[in-house]
């Protein structure tokens, strides 16, 4: 452990910089062991704070060979953050600083900076790694104009910008528009493109590449066009055009994150470039065009306008989030899409609101930034988004962000900047709804009616739960989307908004003939916990006759959680209702497949454990799993003739397409199959396993048999059909932790880290086994505490490696208070021996201390 503890960085303590950078020119020299960096650097101090400051630039790992100031020979004295040039020794003005550094890309495990992957340089400097390549001032809000010349004996050299010369081993990049160090980039290697063009609207011709390694060009194609039509998609419908020559992306298997928006020069996990039909599921693809679609649109949302510090993350992350959102839904279905991101939001963001890593959109303090890439500040922070858009009305929403950027374009900028705009726009305060960002936790509103003499009053209460530091909350402007039916399933009030800013009101409709049924939140308007005790009666109306496709989904769901609760307390049983419901919606053939699809599932474990502890009780896993399969093999056998129906209707005749009509066809099909395997023995499964052309189907049949137990055979074959291919291996790991029964799965994960492909080194083959615990939770939460002890010891064997990754990962402990005492005392030893490690690392340390706090 630390002798000293980290100490937090505040946004109450912000200062902007008292020194501008007017230009800054780069020199690689690269080599695996010893690259060499000669940066020269002007600098100017800021007009906008006193003099006298000293000069402090940010360096880690760095071995300073020389260093210059306007020419004359310098005698720094780096320490282990960086250096500091005093005031006195400052020249007057504008002056240049040049340093010549040597770094070893090759031993840079930890994945930030320049480092190697497989033979291939790149880079990742977001949040703070632009400082493990030279001194600088590797801040948000220092923003200059960047040239490059990269000299290597490879065949292809890339940076930011245009490419304004090349010759042999050389290569110079010059981006004109000013940007911060984090979204610096290099690539060097023995690359192949697939090229294209695009002409933007307003007529600048654009080359596109997409850079994988020699053997993955064939993968390459889906990508492409996902980005031609996320460039078309931007002019049309936020009028924002690309604004250089050239737009490069490159594949790198080694990398901590998705992908990386650098100016001109995107850098992806090659999950999220590389696609085939054999090797790419229906999930793979959608991921693969709303990813890249991200990292385009943070083009203006990010790039041109950024944040001006790291507290106002969200500020880019969560308008990028939303604004891809918006593109998947047009791509797609809007509504399959808006159930999807509301799964991924209660899953992920909802659990971390609910428990000791909870914070703000906008946090108020951090020790690791790294640690603050979060679900709150993406998923949350895009339903702020939403929020407003909802508020304003579209026509305003439109208006807003044209302003924003018209007036913030080539600006690091703040929430206050954001909201200004829109109350500009709109006309009105939005000083309360600002609390959104500044106020952790999950809301939950209350629902009560009262009915007499026509007169239908809907009266709804918020309140939002105690979170770490914040231990009373000030009422939210909460948006409601809601609508009547009557109790023939007709809409006897369409769509309106309500708008919550009170911790209690009442809202009175007249003139109805008989008692509503109200359809609330629709659209999931807000992110809401919202307690509502409907009859199972009024549920089934809503999921058979809502118009609001969203929350047609919601009263199924909360029709299956209810029963499964009941399951997992009194041993009851699924009522006929709810399963002649599941009939009538999987026949009917005006509904989306991939709707149908969702609306065949469960809630998952983890959301059943949430509910459980919600309402005051200490969730079991064991019986929660035993729940869930029970119900699984009662829906399979009430469904099976119509389950071998989909079969075989739902087959896609022709070749494979990625489009969402056919995904949507397979996603119910291998859903069918996967539910009708409890009942025939994995018959069906088989038959899609061995027959399947293309990923979906051949892993979906898989893991419905993993689901039964069986499966043995198959999992062999799948090995060695994709031993050969790294991304498809990925899912052959997590598949089996996954979807194998919980009472092996601890012993199957620590048995496959010693599989001769475990390359624990890597972050997908990584979250692909030790991660993918997570997913099993009555496996990972085994009595006996294994999972617990298998996850620590690999968190504590990567941690000095990689710890960005590793501190990630402790977050598979951060439920570990919902559950029973014996349980309990078994994470907080693991907890404390990983905190009792010499040399933890700061994002590590963080992150377990903030879970046993």
């Amino acid at each position: 452990m630390r002798d000293t503890a980290p100490q937090p960085i505040y946004l109450a303590d912000y200062q902007p910089p008292p020194f501008l950078v007017d230009d800054v020119q780069l020199t690689f020299c690269l080599a695996s062991t010893a690259t060499r960096v000669r940066a020269q650097i002007r600098f100017r101090p800021n007009p906008d704070v006193h003099s006298g400051h000293d000069l402090r630039l940010d360096g880690e790992g760095l071995k300073l060979i020389s260093a210059h100031l306007n020419g004359q020979t310098y005698a720094a004295q780096p320490d282990a953050t960086g250096l500091t040039i005093p005031s006195q020794d400052l020249p007057e003005g504008v002056f240049d600083w040049q340093a010549e550094v040597e770094i070893a890309p090759e031993g840079n495990m930890a994945l930030e900076g320049l480092y190697m992957s497989k033979g291939m340089y790149c880079t990742q400097c977001e949040a703070e790694g632009f400082r493990k390549i030279t001194y600088y001032l590797d801040r948000p809000d220092v923003m200059a104009p960047f040239r490059v010349r990269i000299e290597a004996d490879l065949p292809v050299l890339l940076s930011n910008g245009n490419l304004v010369a090349k010759g042999d081993g050389w290569a110079e990049w010059h981006d004109p528009h000013p940007k911060p160090s984090y979204l610096f980039a290099l690539v060097a290697g023995d690359l192949h493109a697939t090229s294209d063009c695009f002409r933007t609207m307003d007529g600048r011709d654009v080359t596109l590449n997409i850079w994988v390694r020699r053997g993955d060009e064939g993968k390459t194609a889906y990508a492409m066009e996902a980005l031609k039509r996320s460039m078309i998609w931007d002019e049309q419908v936020y009028g924002r055009a690309y604004d250089l020559d050239i737009f490069n992306i490159v594949a790198v298997d080694d990398f901590n994150m998705g992908a990386m928006e650098n100016k001109g020069l995107n850098i992806f996990n090659s999950r999220y470039v590389l696609a085939s039909p054999e090797t790419a599921t229906d999930s793979d693809y959608a991921a693969i065009e709303r990813i890249i679609a991200h990292e385009y649109f943070h083009n203006w949302t990010g790039n041109r306008i950024t944040c001006r510090d790291w507290f106002q993350l969200s500020l880019k992350e969560g308008l990028t989030v939303f604004r891809d959102q918006q593109f998947m839904g047009d791509m797609r279905s809007h509504a399959v899409k808006r159930i999807e991101d509301v799964l991924t939001l209660r899953a992920r963001q909802f659990r971390e609101d609910a428990g000791p890593l909870a914070h703000p959109v906008r946090p108020e303090s951090y020790v690791e930034i790294n640690n603050f890439y979060t679900a709150t500040v993406y998923e949350k922070g895009a339903e702020l988004i939403r929020m407003l858009q909802l508020l304003v009305g579209e026509d305003r929403y439109r208006t807003a962000l044209e302003l924003y950027f018209n007036r913030h374009d080539g600006q690091a900028c703040t929430i206050e900047d954001w909201i200004a705009v829109f109350e500009e726009a709109a006309g009105r305060d939005l000083s309360q709804f600002k609390r959104w960002y500044e106020q952790a936790g999950t809301p939950r509103v209350d629902v009560s009616e009262t009915w007499q003499d026509g007169c239908y009053s809907l009266n709804l209460r918020q309140h939002t739960p105690a979170t770490p530091g914040q231990p009373l909350k000030e009422p939210l402007v909460i948006p409601v989307a809601m609508g009547l039916l009557g109790r023939n399933g007709q809409e006897v009030l369409p769509t309106r908004v309500l708008e919550l800013d009170s911790p209690q009101q009442s809202f009175i409709f007249e003139g109805l003939a008989e008692k509503p049924v109200p359809s609330l939140l629709r659209g999931v308007s807000a992110p809401v916990i919202l307690n509502h005790a409907l009859s199972r009666e009024d549920r089934a109306l809503l999921l058979a006759y809502d118009t609001d496709p969203v929350n047609r989904f919601e009263a199924g769901r909360a029709l299956a959680r209810e029963i499964l609760l009941a399951m997992i307390r009194d041993n009851a049983k699924p009522g006929p209702d709810y399963l002649e419901a599941l009939r009538l919606m999987l026949r009917d053939e005006t509904l989306d497949p991939a709707f149908r699809a969702l609306a065949l599932g469960l809630p998952s474990q983890d959301n059943l454990a949430s509910a459980l502890h919600e309402a005051g009780e200490t969730p079991d896993p064991d019986a929660i799993y035993s729940a869930r399969r029970q119900a699984l093999r009662m829906i399979s056998e009430a469904l099976a003739a119509d389950l071998n129906t989909v079969i075989a209707s739902m087959q896609t005749p022709g070749p494979y397409s990625a489009d969402a009509r056919d995904a949507g066809r397979r996603a119910l099909r291998v859903q069918a199959v996967a539910l009708l395997a409890q009942v025939d023995g994995g018959a069906k499964a088989r038959e899609m396993f061995a027959s399947a052309d293309n990923m979906t189907e051949q892993l979906g049949a898989w893991i419905a048999l993993l689901g039964i137990g069986a499966g043995h055979d198959e999992t062999a074959q799948f090995y060695r059909q994709w031993a050969q291919d790294r991304l498809v291996l990925d899912k052959w790991f997590a598949a089996q932790i996954t979807h194998s029964a919980p009472e092996r799965v601890a012993d199957l994960a620590r048995n496959l880290t010693e599989h001769p492909d475990f390359d624990w080194k890597n972050p997908n083959r990584f979250r692909s086994v030790i991660g993918a615990l997570g997913l099993n939770p009555a496996g990972f939460h085994t009595r006996d505490g294994s999972g617990y002890r298998l996850v620590s010891d690999w968190l504590i064997r990567l941690d000095p490696v990689n710890p960005q990754t590793a501190a990630r990962m402790s977050t598979l402990f951060e439920t570990w208070r919902r559950y029973d005492k014996a349980r309990q005392e078994l994470i907080r030893a693991e907890l404390e021996r990983i905190m009792a490690q010499e040399s933890l690392s700061r994002d590590m340390s963080e992150m377990i201390a903030r879970v046993l706090e």
